[in-house]
C-alpha cells in the first residue's frame, strides 16, 4: 500500500505549502459527512477488545451515529457553545459523540479515564461544563460527588444503564436520525484540552474548529497517511495524541482506524495485533518502544506495517536499532503541543538523525530564539518558538479558558513560546534539549508537579513535599517526590507504599510518586519558592 506523501520532496513541499483559511468549517459536515457521501461503505475504523470481539464502522456508519448523538445530547439540554465532558476508554462511543459534539457546535473535552473524582469534579466547574459521557467504570466517580454538579447536570453512560444515567445506547436508537448540524466559525471554541503546568491546576487549552483541520499536516506528511492505510494509534484517548493521530489527522487522508480495547496494556498482546490486522501504519510513545524491544522481536510478524512514528519525548537510538532490525523501519519522530498541531518532525524525504525532532513542518516557521525573541545561530540553545506574525499557522489554540494572563505569557513578540529548549544543527534538523520549566513527562503523561504535591500534603505524615522527574530508563522520566516528614512520623518503606497509595487514590494514579525520598529539609528561594531545578541536580548527582 501506498501512503499520503512518503515519496515527497521536504524541501518542494515546505515550500509551496499554503494553509486554506475558511472563515466556516466543520469537521462532522466537512470530513466525515463528506467521506460518507463519496463512499458510503468506505471504513473509517476497525475495532477490536481482548476478548476477540471484532467490528468495522464505515464513514456513514459513523455520519449516521453522531447525528442520532447530536439528537440526543440536543434532547437532554445541551447547546451550542455548552461543554461535554467526554471520560471513556476506547469505545466507538468516543468517536460517535466527538463527532456529535463538533457537528452541534458543543465544545468537547476528553479526559482520561484514569482521573479521580476530584479531578473531574475541578474540571466540570472550571470548564463550566453542563454533561459528561463516560462508562460504568468511570460512573461510581461522579456520583461520589453528585451533591457537588451544578443544577440540571446531565449524566450519560456510554454502556449499560445506571439510576440518575441517561443510556447512551438506549437514547440513540430512539433519537431522531437526522440533524441539521451546525454552521461554525473557523474561531469558534470546539475543544477544551486540559493541561498541566508547573504550578496550580491543570489549565484549559481551548481550540477552535479550525483546529481539527490544521491537522492536514500531520496525517498526511508526518503519519504518511492515504485512503488505503489501517492506522494504529496506541495512545489513551482522553489526551490531545488522541486527536492528533486517533481523529483528526487520519480521518481527513480517508484512512481507517485501528482501535485495540484492552483492560491492561500487554505489550505481547499488542505486538500480535499487527500479524492478525493489516496495520500499516502505527503512532506511540516511546515508551511503548522501550516495552517493545524489551520482547524477543523475532516471535512476531509485521506483515503490512509500512511507517511508524514516535512523539512525547526524544526516542533513544538503541531503541530505534533494535526496532530497525526487527522490522526494517525507523519511526519518525514527532514534536507537537496540546496547543498545536504536528510543529516539527521527520517526514517526507528527510533522512532520519536518531535522537533530532526532525525539520518544521509544512506551514510552520519554526525557530530557536533568545530572550529578546530574536532567532539564534545554529548549535545554539534557545526556546523552541513558532512564528504567529503577521498569520499565525492552523490549528493553533485559541488561548487558555478563564486565563489572559497565562495566554499572554505564551508569546513574545511575533512568536508562541513551546516553553521548550532546544538547538538547530546547520542542516536545520532540531534537537530537543529539555523543557524550561518542571512539568514532568513520563510515559506519554504530562503531569505538574504541583498536582502531586497538593495530594502528598494531605497525608498526615507529610509536612512538606517537592516533586521532580527522575531519569528512568523505560517511561523516559517517573514521578519523585522529596518529603519531609510531620513531627511523629518515621521514613520506611511501609510509609512509602502509605503514601504512594494515597496519592493513587486522592488523584489520576499516572500522577502517583514511583520513588519517594525523606528529606530534612527543601532547598528554596529566599521568597520561599522551592527550587525543583536543585532537586533534579542533586539527584543527577548522584547516579
Amino acid at each position: 500500500m501506498t501512503g499520503g506523501a512518503s515519496k515527497g520532496s521536504y524541501d518542494k513541499v515546505y515550500g509551496a505549502f499554503e494553509w486554506d483559511r475558511p472563515d466556516k468549517c466543520n469537521f462532522a459536515r466537512d470530513v466525515i459527512d463528506a467521506w460518507a457521501k463519496k463512499d458510503p461503505g468506505k471504513t473509517a475504523l476497525v475495532w477490536a477488545d481482548d476478548g476477540g470481539t471484532v467490528a468495522k464502522r464505515s464513514f456513514a456508519e459513523i455520519s449516521h451515529a453522531s447525528k442520532r448523538a447530536a439528537s440526543l445530547l440536543a434532547g437532554l439540554g445541551v447547546k451550542r457553545g455548552d461543554t461535554v465532558l467526554i471520560i471513556l476508554p476506547r469505545l466507538i462511543a468516543w468517536w460517535e459523540v466527538l463527532t456529535a459534539c463538533l457537528r452541534m457546535g458543543a465544545v468537547a473535552s476528553p479526559g482520561t479515564t484514569q482521573l479521580s473524582s476530584r479531578d473531574i469534579a475541578y474540571r466540570i466547574h472550571a470548564s463550566g461544563a453542563t454533561c459528561i459521557v463516560t462508562d460504568a467504570a468511570n460512573a461510581p466517580k461522579l456520583d461520589a460527588v453528585a451533591g457537588d454538579l451544578p443544577k440540571g447536570f446531565v449524566r450519560v453512560l456510554a454502556d449499560g444503564s445506571r439510576d440518575g444515567w441517561t443510556s447512551y445506547q438506549d437514547g440513540i436508537a430512539t433519537a431522531a436520525p437526522d440533524f441539521p448540524g451546525t454552521d461554525t466559525a473557523a474561531d469558534e471554541v470546539a475543544l477544551c484540552y486540559f493541561t498541566s503546568g508547573t504550578t496550580g491546576n491543570p489549565k484549559m487549552a481551548l481550540h477552535g474548529h479550525d483546529y481539527g483541520f490544521g491537522h492536514v499536516t500531520t496525517g498526511k506528511y508526518w503519519l504518511d497517511l492515504g485512503p488505503d492505510d489501517l492506522h494504529w494509534n496506541i495512545a489513551d484517548n482522553g489526551w490531545a495524541k488522541a486527536a492528533w493521530s486517533s481523529y483528526f489527522g487520519p480521518w481527513l487522508q480517508g484512512a481507517a482506524l485501528f482501535v485495540h480495547h484492552a483492560a491492561v496494556f500487554d505489550v505481547a498482546e499488542t505486538l500480535s495485533m499487527f500479524d492478525r490486522f493489516p496495520i500499516t501504519t502505527m503512532c506511540c510513545a516511546p515508551t511503548i518502544y522501550r516495552m517493545f524491544v524489551q520482547q524477543d522481536l523475532t516471535r512476531f510478524e509485521f506483515p503490512s506495517l509500512r511507517h511508524c512514528v514516535a512523539a512525547g519525548e526524544p526516542l533513544n537510538p538503541g531503541v530505534i536499532a533494535i526496532w530497525k532490525e526487527a522490522t526494517g523501519l525507523v519511526p519518525y519522530d514527532g514534536y507537537g503541543q496540546t496547543e498545536t498541531t504536528i510543529l516539527c518532525a521527520n517526514m517526507l524525504d528527510i533522512p532520519v538523525r536518531a535522537g533530532s525532532m526532525g525539520k518544521p513542518a509544512p506551514g510552520i516557521v519554526l525557530d530557536i530564539i533568545d530572550n529578546d525573541a530574536r532567532p539564534v545561530p545554529p548549535g545554539t540553545e534557545g526556546d523552541i518558538a513558532v512564528r504567529v506574525r503577521p498569520n499565525p499557522p492552523r490549528g493553533l489554540f485559541l488561548g487558555y479558558k478563564n486565563d489572559p494572563e497565562k495566554t499572554a505569557e505564551t508569546f513574545k513578540g511575533d512568536y508562541y513560546l513551546t516553553g521548550d529548549r532546544a538547538y538547530r544543527d546547520e542542516d536545520g534538523y532540531f534537537w530537543f534539549v529539555s523543557r524550561a520549566d518542571d512539568v514532568i513527562i513520563s510515559a506519554g503523561y504530562r503531569i505538574g508537579p504541583f498536582e502531586v504535591e497538593s495530594a502528598l500534603l494531605e497525608h498526615p505524615a507529610v509536612a512538606e513535599s517537592a516533586v521532580v522527574g527522575a531519569p528512568d530508563d523505560t517511561r523516559g522520566e517517573v514521578v519523585k517526590a522529596f518529603v519531609v516528614l510531620a513531627g511523629g512520623h518515621a521514613p520506611s518503606q511501609d510509609l512509602v507504599a502509605e503514601i504512594q497509595t494515597h496519592v493513587k487514590a486522592t488523584t489520576a494514579p499516572y500522577k502517583y510518586p514511583r520513588q519517594i525520598e525523606f528529606v530534612q529539609t527543601l532547598p528554596k528561594t529566599v521568597s520561599g519558592k522551592i527550587r525543583r531545578v536543585e532537586l533534579r541536580t542533586q539527584d543527577a548527582d548522584k547516579v
